[in-house]
């Protein structure tokens, strides 16, 4: 096996060619996580424009590519998963059957060590190293939106009846319900970011939006479109006013999600489930397998999920002192908010602190 490592610029159309078609052909190897957009080279690329030290290590076997492994590296040798952060899905995207070794793989791409928290699964060598495993969880839409909604009035009968009757409400309420699965315009993803910054203010979490390179990263990413991947912008109107939105990004077979949120003023009508319904059932029209919702513990999820992926955390390193500082920084931290998450005695006295924080903060913008 030959490693090159390549600056962004530097992968060859041929070599993204392949990398497109390991997944758009992984669902019939049996790995069907290895679809998700956050592992396209769009993703990375689109990083790589606004984050330095992106590389992409080319792993082949006799002469022809086997694997792509995208990685951001620090000058001290730390590398960490692309778009670390705000990535639910990392990993090696390699053709069925390649193996390698963690370590070697390191050394070749000149890591002290390799940070992940959202590990796609299959990953063994990587996998070796994970300090957790979490549920990212799915809507099934492969047999159709029908067959999903039916799954759902099966598994959360008063749920789902519940969100139908509320669509049906805003309508009466306040004029015409309409979806746009692809909106263009992008004052609505300004609205969208304008929502969830005060949202996370609101809840006291530290606003993404803040970041420039992730305003840049979403605005680079809302103007990719490929047949195989593109920004998502999907938007909920009433009466020609967005009241709900979401961004993500699509594969050929994958929609990830990422940034959703609604206009406050609407809550009442829960019209982010009403949007994602829509999502689902415009999706399945496309030919989309799943929606991959995401690692993390949220009520909207473990209402709409049919079944649910792991990812993992961690890291894989090689004695060096770059990697033992820097996991001597990260492991505490890292540990205790895992804690906080998964176990209700400390998460909702935390969440409840965040939120009082977040109205004190909310205040003061005002």
């Amino acid at each position: 096996m030959d490693i090159t490592v390549h600056r962004p610029g530097e992968l060859t159309a041929a070599d993204r060619a392949v990398w497109t078609a390991l997944q758009s052909k992984a669902h019939l190897h049996g790995s069907p996580e290895l679809a998700n957009p956050f592992l396209s080279p769009e993703f990375t690329l689109a990083v790589a424009r606004c984050r330095r030290g992106v590389r992409i290590a080319v792993a082949r076997e006799d002469g022809e590519p086997a694997a792509f492994f995208p990685f951001q590296r620090s000058i001290t040798g730390v590398g960490r998963a692309i778009g670390l952060g705000v990535s639910d899905c990392q990993g090696l995207v390699h053709r069925p059957g390649f193996t390698w070794d963690a370590r070697e793989l390191l050394r070749a791409c000149g890591l002290a060590m390799y940070e992940f928290d959202h590990l796609a699964g299959g990953q063994g060598p990587f996998e070796a190293g994970a300090s957790g495993s979490f549920a990212s969880p799915v809507m099934d839409i492969d047999q159709g939106y029908e067959a999903y909604l039916g799954q759902l009035k099966a598994k959360s009968p008063k749920f789902t009846r519940s969100t139908l009757a509320k669509e049906r409400r805003l309508g009466r309420d306040h004029g015409t319900v309409r979806y746009v699965h692809d909106e263009r315009d992008p004052a609505v993803l300004r609205t969208l970011m304008e929502w969830k910054s005060a949202q996370y203010r609101r809840t006291g979490r530290s606003d993404r939006f803040s970041q420039p390179w992730i305003k840049q990263l979403v605005g680079q990413l809302f103007h990719t479109r490929f047949d195989q991947f593109a920004g998502l912008l999907s938007v909920l109107y009433v009466d020609e006013i967005p009241v709900a939105a979401h961004f993500g990004m699509r594969s050929e077979r994958v929609i990830a999600q990422w940034f959703p949120a609604y206009d406050p003023q609407y809550a009442k009508y829960s019209p982010g489930l009403i949007m994602h319904l829509r999502m689902a059932e415009a999706a399945a029209a496309d030919g989309i397998a799943y929606l991959d919702l995401g690692r993390g513990q949220k009520q909207y999820k473990d209402s709409l999920k049919t079944r649910e992926l792991t990812v993992s955390e961690g890291w894989v390193a090689l004695r060096h002192p770059a990697a033992i500082g820097y996991r001597a920084r990260r492991a505490p931290v890292r540990a205790l908010r895992n804690t906080v998450l998964s176990r209700p005695e400390f998460f909702e006295p935390a969440d409840k602190l965040l939120k009082q924080m977040g109205k004190i903060r909310s205040r003061k913008k005002e």
